[in-house]
């Protein structure tokens, strides 16, 4: 999960503990993982209502690919497959999770979360296919979601109602409240 971006355009609030009905942005996506056996948060630590393991990208701000790169070795055991997730997605959900899991299984590196437009950070990839793309480290930070995904062969998933949409914004929340 990607919890650690600047939110510039919200004064650089952390969005993790925004709350929509009652809850915190970072806990509705960990409902949405929450049938995923290890959860790993690319951002400050904050108590959680289930065992995460927190990380940063080094240095802190890189952006989220280096975030997700960073986060993939913070996992105990290598998984094949990892799913993505920014924290500021509160529509997403653990059906989302499994129809981007389950759409990963029939392409070569994985599938992504469509709504018009490929959403990078509501994705499962082929770790394999990740740590093939990724450039060297000392320059992933700054770089591009599209430049590490760009050439990734992945499946398309669409998106159901409202569950692409994000806060990027104090209106984008204000919309997702009411």
């Amino acid at each position: 999960m990607l919890a650690g971006g600047g939110a510039a355009r919200m004064g650089g609030i952390d969005k993790s503990g925004i709350e929509i009905g009652g809850r915190t942005l970072l806990e509705h996506t960990l409902t949405a993982l929450l049938d995923l056996p290890e959860v790993v948060v690319v951002g400050p630590e904050v108590p959680t209502s289930r065992p995460v393991t927190f990380t940063r990208e080094d240095p802190a701000g890189g952006g989220p690919a280096a975030g997700l790169l960073a986060g993939l070795l913070a996992f105990p055991r290598m998984p094949d497959l990892v799913l993505v997730l920014a924290v500021d997605m509160p529509r997403v959900t653990a059906t989302t999770v499994e129809r981007l899991r389950a759409a990963a299984t029939g392409h070569p590196d994985g599938a992504v979360l469509v709504d018009g437009r490929r959403q990078h950070l509501c994705a499962a990839y082929r770790t394999e296919a990740l740590l093939t793309a990724a450039p060297t480290t000392e320059l992933r930070h700054g770089l591009p979601m599209h430049r590490l995904v760009g050439g990734l062969r992945l499946g398309e998933v669409a998106a159901y109602g409202e569950e692409a949409r994000d806060v990027d914004t104090w209106r984008d929340l204000r919309d997702l409240s009411e």
